[in-house]
Formats: C-alpha cells, sequence, structure tokens
C-alpha cells in the first residue's frame, strides 16, 4: 500500500511568522538564574520587569472574598461595570479627563490590550513605527497580524523616544500608525505635554493612529506623566495593573480607545478572550482605596530610592546613561566600555558572577550589541551587592 501524501506541495511545518518572532531574551535569562540558584549560587535578580513586593494586601483580600462570594464565572468580555467605571473616575481623579466607562475595556495583561488593537488596526502589510530601543513584544504583536513593526532608530538626541520629526522622516506608503511609550521600557524616558501634541498632530495629518503604551503611569520619579488623552482623545492607550499596582501574576490590564472602535474590539475580545479572570478584576477594585494608594507610593518612593543610587553607581563604574530614567524601574546602559556583544556579556555575568542582567539585544538592533538593561526590582542590600560584584569584575 502506498503512503498518502498531502495534497497541497507545503510540508506539515509551522506558519512562518513563528521564525520572525524572536525569544524573549529576558525569559531565558530569568531561567538560568532560577537553574542556577537551585544550585546553589546566590543570583542578583536586575532582569526582571517585575516589581518585587507582593501585591499589597488589601488587593488580595478583595480578591479572596470575590472567590469567598462565589466570582467564579465568566465576566463581560470588557470587563465588570464596576471596575470600567473606577478607571473612569481615575482618569478624572488623576488627570483631570472625562473618559466615559464605554471608552474602557479591561483586558488579560497589557499583553490583551495590544493583541486587540493590532488586530483592530493592522491589515496584512501594514506598519507600525515604534521606537528602537523598545519593548520587544510590541513589534511582534504586529507580525503575530501580518504587519510590521517599523523600527527608529532613537538615541540621546531624542531622549530615546520617537517625536514628530521622526515620525515624519520615517513615515512610510504603509505605515497606519505610530506606537510610542512614556514611560518607556527599557530606558525609562518620558514624553511631554508638548512632545505628545506635537507627536499627535503629526499622526493625524496623515491620517494615522497614535498608540501610547503608559503603563509605567504613577511609577514617575521628577515631574509628571501626562495622559496623550489630554491632548488627543482619539488615540489609543494601552494600560496595566501590573507595574504600579504590583498585580503582574494577576494578569489584567486595560486600554482606553475611541468609541467607535470599542464595539468591534469587543467583537473580538469575545472571540480571543471571552473574559478576563473574574476574580482578579473584583480584587483590582480594591487598588484605587485612599489605604492601598498609600501603600503603593511608599513602594513608588523606594524605587525612587533604589534608582538615586544605582544610577550614579553604575556611572562611577564607567557606564554610560546619557538620559536620567524619570519613570519605570529601569536604567538602559551603554556598556561599550566593557562589550560590544551584550548576550554574552550578560551569560558571563550571571555564570560567573551572580548578576542577572538583560542583554540590549532583547529590545531591538540599534546599537543593542552595546547596552545591558539594569532593573532595579529588588532591595537595596541587592543593589548594594551587585555594584560590589561589578566593581571587582570591571575594575
Amino acid at each position: 500500500m502506498s503512503e498518502s501524501k498531502p495534497e497541497s506541495g507545503r510540508s506539515r511545518g509551522f506558519a512562518d511568522r513563528v521564525d520572525e518572532i524572536e525569544p524573549f531574551r529576558v525569559v531565558e535569562v530569568l531561567a538560568r538564574a532560577t537553574a542556577l540558584e537551585a544550585a546553589g549560587a546566590d543570583i542578583v535578580h536586575m532582569a526582571a520587569g517585575e516589581p518585587d513586593f507582593a501585591t499589597a494586601k488589601p488587593i488580595i483580600e478583595a480578591g479572596r472574598a470575590a472567590l469567598k462570594r462565589g466570582a467564579t464565572h465568566y465576566s463581560q468580555a470588557a470587563g465588570i461595570p464596576p471596575l470600567r467605571e473606577a478607571l473612569s473616575r481615575h482618569y478624572q481623579d488623576h488627570y483631570g479627563l472625562d473618559i466615559p466607562p464605554s471608552r474602557i475595556m479591561v483586558t488579560p495583561g497589557a499583553s490583551g490590550a495590544l493583541l486587540l488593537i493590532a488586530a483592530l488596526l493592522m491589515n496584512p502589510g501594514d506598519g507600525m513605527l515604534m521606537s528602537d530601543p523598545g519593548y520587544p513584544c510590541n513589534r511582534h504583536f504586529m507580525r503575530l497580524v501580518e504587519g510590521r513593526g517599523q523600527l527608529v532608530p532613537v538615541d540621546a538626541s531624542s531622549n530615546y523616544q520617537l517625536n514628530a520629526e521622526l515620525v515624519a522622516d520615517n513615515w512610510a506608503d504603509n505605515t497606519v500608525g505610530a506606537m510610542v511609550a512614556s514611560p518607556a521600557n527599557p530606558t525609562g524616558t518620558a514624553l511631554s505635554r508638548p512632545q505628545l501634541a506635537a507627536l499627535s498632530a503629526e499622526v493625524r495629518a496623515r491620517n494615522g493612529h497614535l498608540l501610547v503604551d503608559e503603563i509605567y503611569h504613577g511609577l514617575v520619579y521628577e515631574g509628571d506623566a501626562p495622559s496623550v488623552l489630554e491632548v488627543d482623545p482619539d488615540a489609543f492607550v494601552v494600560n496595566s495593573f501590573s507595574k504600579y499596582f504590583g498585580m503582574t501574576g494577576w494578569r489584567l490590564g486595560w486600554l482606553v480607545a475611541p468609541e467607535a472602535a470599542v464595539k468591534e474590539m469587543e467583537k473580538l475580545a469575545q472571540n480571543l478572550f471571552i473574559s478576563m479572570s473574574t476574580m482578579a478584576q473584583h480584587a483590582a477594585l480594591a487598588g484605587f482605596e485612599p489605604s492601598t494608594l498609600a501603600i503603593l507610593e511608599e513602594r513608588r518612593d523606594i524605587f525612587r530610592l533604589r534608582r538615586d543610587f544605582l544610577l550614579p553607581a553604575l556611572q562611577n563604574l564607567g557606564f554610560s546613561v546619557p538620559c536620567t530614567p524619570t519613570g519605570a524601574f529601569y536604567i538602559y546602559a551603554d556598556a561599550s566600555r566593557f562589550t560590544h556583544d551584550s548576550q554574552a556579556f550578560c551569560l558571563r555575568l550571571l555564570e560567573e558572577h551572580g548578576v542577572a542582567l538583560t542583554p540590549g539585544m532583547d529590545f531591538g538592533h540599534h546599537r543593542s550589541a552595546e547596552h545591558v538593561r539594569f532593573s532595579y526590582t529588588t532591595g537595596m542590600d541587592r543593589l548594594e551587592l551587585a555594584v560590589e560584584r561589578l566593581a571587582r569584575v570591571l575594575g
């Protein structure tokens, strides 16, 4: 008997897009660090983009209470109404903005919001401008829906951010929008209100969409971090309960969209997610209580103290940080004095000296082999130990 063959000429391989979605190297660093710890090594963790604090107790208690009263069923695809209303009040209280709950969708992490926006806006072959360096998953979400992240090299001259001039210079025939982050991962730099307004005007002039990642709002140490919605009510905004609210493992985020887009996004959410964790949504309501916000503000102050210690310490060691990070909990450092292979450099520091960093190659291509990201999401005593170890290695 002859073997049956597929009717199509294509072999049973994987989709082409998989080859173009790069691994998230920081996850590989974390896995190796965990393995080394299991073997008895003492590792200083400065790689993960995750607060080291446990979720605030009032949020945990609210989650427990929700479970006790049976909040274990599906919620609406856009999120439970009380949480959307709480977020609406948050925009009023914090930014003076009137954002109706109907424009706010709760999502399974900020990643869920990014996926919905990519699916809504991108046709095959479309491009979205974004900074290089930048959060790597953004371009991969675009590729997942057959679009492209159009990476624009940025450096200290633009505060490591896209600006109106760069948008004008790099807009192509297939570009449909621009995405920025303020404060940004990995650089910690932010955009001012005039910069956001200029960006918005440039994108609008080309009939494009402006997407702004505001995930690190709340973790700002100088000045304020304006929301793009203050200058552009039609921008798409992504936010999360992971960073400021310290709920990484609960997987909860949200987005703000123009009213006309919400119905289509709800349709996508119904198909892609059905709903978010109902228990997590009820828990998140406690994040807006004054007692919880007091805890979160204390933690923000601790992050600021860590930054104020680590930044000059790294500069004294020979790392170059031309733009002071004003938010988030990262320092993106030029390590070209020590290496031109950030991945090998980080592996050596981890394997031989017990310091876990993220190679710049995780965040794009522009001089990425000469940069590393330090995350100050560990206690001050551990940061001091890391500096001591680096001083011994780097001389």
